[in-house]
C-alpha cells in the first residue's frame, strides 16, 4: 500500500541531492542490543562527516542530540520531517521484531548516558515509531522532557496507552508542531 509514496519519495531524494535513498542509523533496541533503524534520507550524504569535523557543532549536537536550524538537512528532507515521511521505512524494523509501533524514542548508544541510574529502564522495551514525546511537542520539548517522558511511558505501558498515542499520532503529524 505504501509502495507508490516510497517510490514517489525515493525519487524526490534522488532528485534532490547525490547519495543513498536510505539512512541506516545504529540505534540501542531492546536488551542493549543495536540495530540499523531506517529512515528516507533527509540530510546531504555526508552529514556525519560534517558533525565531526566541525567541533562547536558536535558539542551542540551531544548537548541535545538534535541541532536546531541544521544546515545539513536537504529541501525534501525538511519536508519529509516535517510529515514524518522520513520514518516509514521504519515499518521494516517492526516486522523484524527490532521496534514496536508506539515505544520510546530510538537512541544511539551515545544517549544512554542521559537516562544515568535509569538506563537499564530504558533498555527493557523496543523502541517506537511513534511515542509520548511524538505526541507531547515533539522538538519542541528539552531534552531533559523527553527522556522523562520515555521513562513514564515506559513505566505505565497498557494497550490503553499505546491506543492513545496512535490516535494522537495522526493529528500531530499532520500539524507538523515540533517537527524539525
Amino acid at each position: 500500500m505504501l509502495l507508490p509514496i516510497w517510490l514517489l519519495i525515493a525519487l524526490l531524494i534522488k532528485i534532490d541531492s547525490k547519495g543513498p535513498v536510505l539512512h541506516k542509523r545504529k540505534v540501542v533496541g531492546k536488551g542493549g542490543k543495536e540495530f540499523n533503524a531506517l529512515k528516507f534520507r533527509t540530510m546531504v550524504a555526508n552529514a556525519d562527516e560534517i558533525l565531526n569535523n566541525d567541533s562547536s557543532l558536535r558539542e551542540k549536537f551531544c548537548s541535545n542530540f538534535k541541532l536546531e536550524n541544521d544546515n545539513r538537512i536537504t529541501r525534501i528532507g525538511t519536508l519529509l520531517r516535517k510529515t514524518s515521511f522520513d520514518e516509514i521505512p521504519q515499518f521494516f524494523n517492526v516486522l523484524l521484531g527490532q521496534m514496536s509501533l508506539v515505544g520510546p524514542r530510538m537512541i544511539v548508544s551515545e544517549e544512554l548516558g542521559k537516562y544515568k541510574e535509569y538506563a537499564e529502564e530504558r533498555l527493557m522495551v523496543k523502541p517506537g515509531i511513534s511515542g509520548l514525546w511524538q505526541v507531547s511537542g515533539r522538538s519542541r520539548l528539552s531534552y531533559k522532557e523527553r527522556v522523562r517522558l520515555d521513562l513514564y511511558y515506559i513505566d505505565n505501558r497498557s494497550l490503553k496507552l499505546d491506543l492513545k498515542i496512535l490516535l494522537k499520532t495522526i493529528p500531530a503529524v499532520l500539524k507538523g508542531d515540533g517537527a524539525c
